[in-house]
């Protein structure tokens, strides 16, 4: 009896082994933050379904949602609290999968109709403060004020110390190497609404911004993630406003840090532009979303990529990263397949037959 159990230790030994010794590192997911009562399901959510799927990172998108101690006044209803965050901490680190908290910096201040808890508490720190949020109900793309989300001033005075405590705390309650900043879909930037920053050139605005944030996270040893989009020339590569850049800030890409990590994204195709950041020496992640054949024709340019690269550049594909922004609840019910029916989340879907290809 005791040697067939330790033959069957042996083989779940290897098993593991084996996924780590996978063509890439990182196999990870980014998702909303729990709220408060989901906290132990997803914990077990974690250990019974993610662990096995081979998973090994975990991004979870916090911003407000938490019980800042520093900014108080910057808490969203219904905050996780310090217990909740460790948590998921523990079931993390049991399990080997590294777990990084993400708050949205510079873009991605508002949604919609509604202003975000920074520019709700600060309002001083809009960059674009003529320009008003629509009734809610009445937000319609594209509209005349070119308004998708609000942007924070990288130039105001003050944000940044208000914003890095924000950074600093949630680093400490997650035990994280690393921090993600979100930095994607950033439109407003130089407007002429901005008395700070407009005249700046857009690229400069945006380097110094993500250099700024980066050498902050230096201090204590934190990794900078961010998303990829601002550094691709959107017109002339034809990829678009929203996985690329049209208002200049592409140029940032040879001006920041190369240590920052790139988590790139692309939903409508499979763009190969993992390339594009690995050329530049940055490590970079391919991130997909809902569509699961899309999904595979990103993981197989990743190994792709892996396999004819130099020995320069091979490090830097560091694997893929699958998005979630539904509600971490439908995502659950999805991948278990109790989601009431149209009502499921195609991206449970999709990390599914990502995984599946992870444990062949």
């Amino acid at each position: 009896m005791k040697r067939l159990l330790f033959i069957f230790l042996l083989i779940v030994f290897s098993i593991r082994f084996l996924r780590a010794e996978s063509p890439y590192p990182v196999r990870g997911l980014c998702i909303a933050a729990p709220p408060p009562n989901l906290v132990d399901e997803f914990a077990t959510f974690i250990e019974n379904e993610l662990v096995p799927s081979g998973l090994n990172l975990l991004v979870l998108r916090v911003d407000w949602g938490y019980e800042y101690e520093s900014h108080p006044e910057l808490r969203s209803n219904n905050p996780l609290t310090k217990k909740d965050i460790k948590k998921l901490v523990s079931v993390c680190r049991t399990n080997n999968i590294r777990l990084i908290p993400q708050i949205n910096l510079f873009g991605h201040q508002s949604w919609h109709s509604t202003a975000g808890k920074l520019l709700e508490v600060y309002p001083e720190f809009d960059e674009t403060p003529d320009i008003k949020l629509p009734e809610p109900g009445e937000y319609k793309w594209p509209n005349s004020d070119g308004l998708y989300c609000k942007s924070y001033c990288p130039l105001h005075p003050d944000v940044h110390e208000v914003v890095f405590a924000l950074v600093d705390e949630i680093v400490a309650a997650f035990e994280t190497d690393a921090f993600h900043a979100g930095l994607d879909e950033v439109f407003y930037i130089g407007h002429k609404d901005c008395p700070r920053c407009y005249g700046h050139d857009n690229a400069d605005l945006f380097a110094g911004e993500v250099t700024k944030i980066r050498d902050h996270l230096a201090k204590s040893g934190t990794e900078l993630w961010m998303w990829g989009d601002r550094l691709i020339d959107g017109k002339t590569t034809g990829i678009g406003l929203w996985e690329g850049s049209y208002n200049n800030t592409h140029r940032a890409i040879d001006m920041i840090p190369k240590d920052v990590v790139i988590c790139d994204w692309h939903y409508e195709r499979p763009d190969p532009t993992a390339f594009l950041f690995a050329s530049k020496g940055f490590g970079v992640l391919t991130c997909p979303w809902q569509n699961a054949n899309n999904a595979i024709e990103q993981e197989k340019m990743t190994r792709t990529f892996i396999n004819s690269a130099t020995n320069e550049m091979k490090p830097k594909y560091y694997g893929m990263l699958q998005t979630v922004w539904g509600s971490v609840e439908i995502f659950m019910k999805s991948y278990q397949g109790t989601a009431e029916p149209g009502k499921t989340d195609k991206s449970a879907e999709c990390f599914k037959a990502l995984s599946k290809v992870w444990n062949e």
